[in-house]
């Protein structure tokens, strides 16, 4: 069984799961499937904004789609969330990402 396919069942059981949507979210970016993609990073950030690692993931799938604005906005959002619980490494990806886009 191939990883999506396996990651979907894995999605049945536990629909809610941000680990395996995530997990599911870069299948999908590999396989050139942004639109699967985003609405999965989406899904995760609407549900849990918690969720550090979807903030980059989702931006650099908008930067490479040309959605400059979104892509900033994302990381802008994922920079508060990460200051707020503490995540300085993610942080510091965030910013930088930002910083290639908003100069």
């Amino acid at each position: 069984m191939d990883r999506i396919a396996k990651l979907k069942e894995f999605l049945t059981a536990n629909p809610a799961d941000s680990f395996v949507q995530h997990a599911l979210a870069l299948e999908y970016v590999k396989a050139g499937d942004d639109a699967e993609a985003r609405k999965l990073f989406e899904n995760i950030l609407n549900r849990d904004e918690n969720y550090i690692g979807s903030y980059y993931h989702l931006g650099k799938l908008l930067e490479r789609n040309y959605e400059r604005e979104g892509a900033i906005k994302w990381y802008e959002m994922g920079m508060l969330k990460a200051k707020e619980v503490g995540d300085t490494h993610a942080y510091n990806e965030l910013q930088a990402a930002w910083e290639d886009l908003a100069e």
